[in-house]
């Protein structure tokens, strides 16, 4: 499985993720700009000493980073707005799942283009106006693999700390 930022911007988020990414063996992918760098503090201290687990790929542009896929790559655009909950497809193990910027999502030209890949997370509390990305990624990353094999992982140590 292939997870996107496309422009992340808080340290910690982007290092919980490649932490994520480790311990599910996904790939990352970074799309700058980024809003941090990547020997910033707070990224290591988030990703923990896991960034050397992680297989990942910073990309200078979309632009890059689009004329790197196959053909056949399935792109899933996961932001509020979509036509179709993230449970309601059938992924396969090598999708992408790009997640956007954390205070403005993905760039509408790119939402229109995949719409109909646009996913969304359901938020039963109107009230509440988003969730966390880091959240947001664990959430689809791991209904991803247990569609597409989650159960043949091992079960070792500690699944959250």
């Amino acid at each position: 499985m292939n997870v996107v930022l496309v422009q992340p911007e808080i340290p910690p988020n982007t290092g919980n993720i490649a932490r994520l990414c480790a311990a599910t063996r996904s790939a990352l992918h970074l799309i700058e700009p980024l809003g941090f760098k990547l020997d910033d503090r707070e990224l290591k201290r988030a990703g923990m000493d896991y960034w050397n687990l992680v297989e990942w790929r910073r990309w200078p542009g979309w632009a890059e980073f689009a004329a790197s896929l196959s053909s056949d790559s399935r792109l899933w655009m996961i932001e509020q707005g979509g036509t179709r909950r993230y449970c309601d497809v059938q992924f396969c193990a090598t999708d992408y799942l790009v997640f956007g910027r954390e205070t403005s999502g993905l760039p509408r030209e790119l939402l229109e283009l995949h719409r109909p890949n646009w996913l969304y997370l359901p938020m039963p509390n109107p009230a509440a106006r988003s969730l966390n990305l880091s959240n947001c990624v664990a959430i689809v990353l791991f209904e991803a693999l247990r569609q597409t094999g989650f159960g043949d992982f091992p079960q070792t140590g500690l699944l959250c700390r």
